[in-house]
């Protein structure tokens, strides 16, 4: 064997691989299509949403549909937030929560407000709107006071009032003790 014809061999068995390698890079295999099969061929997942939006909770109107002569009544429950005498800091943010309920024979409805009465306004509207509520419900009123500065006990109180104008049932309040820093 001379060094020719090896050479010669090994070039064909060179251009023999080159035309495999090539020739599978070009070659893609077929699926046959199966003609009775109804099913779609595989998509894999793409990527959705883990969570959907949400709407927060409006308040549902109540309606004035009490009679002329009807009462209105608030008594109140208990705190649900910072019990009388509670010690803060000056500027404290405070989330007082009072629950009480809707014990006379009127609905309130939008027109309803709770004013302050006596004391310190705390860092907030003297006019809030009371809860609208109907007759015979629970209802949770709930102010972001902000304490005073200034160290001392303090207290504000508050009454509901009807669209007319006219107090009506329990006050409530916010006592604290504000703490020297």
């Amino acid at each position: 064997m001379t060094p020719n014809s090896t050479l010669q061999k090994l070039s064909l068995f060179c251009v023999f691989l080159l035309l495999i390698f090539t020739t599978g890079c070009i070659l893609t295999p077929q699926r046959l299509a199966n003609p009775e099969s109804d099913t779609q061929p595989f998509l894999p997942p793409t990527l959705a949403p883990t969570s959907t939006p949400t709407i927060p909770p409006t308040r549902t109107p109540v309606e004035d549909e009490s009679p002329a002569d009807c009462t209105n009544v608030l008594s109140f429950l208990k705190d649900l937030t910072i019990p009388d005498g509670t010690g803060v800091q000056p500027g404290q943010k405070l989330d007082k929560q009072w629950k009480i309920i809707n014990n006379g024979t009127c609905n309130w409805g939008e027109a309803y407000t709770l004013r302050l009465i006596a004391g310190p306004e705390m860092g907030v509207n003297p006019e809030q709107p009371l809860f609208p509520a109907r007759v015979g419900s629970p209802v949770t009123i709930q102010i972001e006071f902000t304490a005073p500065t200034e160290p001392g006990s303090y207290r504000s109180a508050w009454q509901a009032y009807t669209p007319g104008g006219e107090p009506f049932g329990d006050p409530i309040f916010i006592e604290i003790v504000v703490e020297a820093p």
